[in-house]
């Protein structure tokens, strides 16, 4: 099946792309530059490793979001939230809709491209913060791009019942450098290694049982996880 693969240049997505090759012709890698304070950190990534896997790249601006939408991980928005990725305080990191938006956008270029499939790296741990990442919104999502598509282009979810650990131990096994991935919403130079987003790849790597390649500002110890979700998964 010919493919378009969503590539942010995070781990997730590179995992995706490289869980993709074998498996399917990925017929583009699409990139969009929204506004936040870390796209410019993650792009350079899904540049490298789109050329490296050998897919054609590109990059949508898309900057009415960052314009219009209120969030803090928006170069606009306030400090991004230090501690755990599922506690409270994350939501503030949620840029409203942005997977409906993306994906719609996405179906469109993948039909263009003669594409039969979408492929989106949301899995399961992304569920306690992002209500566009949950399977009620994923699966009529993904009904709606099929029907609403001549191609009946089809959304692919290879992690969506993966956690994070399990999709770095799938990275490994497919030869990901994970040293060539991005994840901190802060966007300074470093991972900060504070930010819900660094503390969910930290862990994650210790989960997985494998050395971590990143550089961080900071290693203090790892916040807990909530004792109950914030929101129903």
């Amino acid at each position: 099946m010919n493919v378009v693969v969503l590539l942010s240049g995070g781990m997730d997505s590179v995992t995706a792309l490289y869980e993709a090759r074998p498996l399917h012709t990925v017929a583009g890698a699409l990139t969009f530059h929204y506004g936040s304070k870390h796209n410019d950190r993650e792009i350079p990534f899904a540049e490298h490793h789109a050329k490296k896997a050998g897919a054609p790249h590109t990059i949508i601006r898309l900057d009415f979001m960052g314009e219009l939408f209120e969030s803090d991980l928006l170069i606009k928005g306030g400090a991004i939230p230090l501690g755990h990725y599922e506690e409270e305080s994350m939501k503030k990191t949620v840029v409203p809709f942005r997977n409906g938006i993306l994906l719609a956008i996405a179906a469109g270029f993948a039909e263009s491209r003669g594409a039969a499939g979408l492929v989106i790296a949301a899995h399961a741990g992304d569920h306690a913060i992002y209500p566009d990442c949950r399977e009620e919104f994923m699966k009529p999502m993904g009904e709606a791009i099929r029907r609403g598509t001549y191609a009946g282009v089809e959304l692919l979810r290879p992690f969506a019942t993966m956690t994070k650990a399990g999709i770095a131990r799938r990275g490994r096994a497919l030869g990901v450098d994970y040293s060539k991935t991005w994840s901190c919403y802060a966007g300074g130079e470093v991972h900060c290694g504070e930010c819900g987003t660094c503390v969910e790849r930290r862990e994650a790597f210790l989960l997985a049982g494998i050395e971590d390649p990143t550089g961080y500002l900071s290693l203090t110890p790892l916040p807990p996880r909530p004792l109950r979700g914030i929101l129903p998964s």
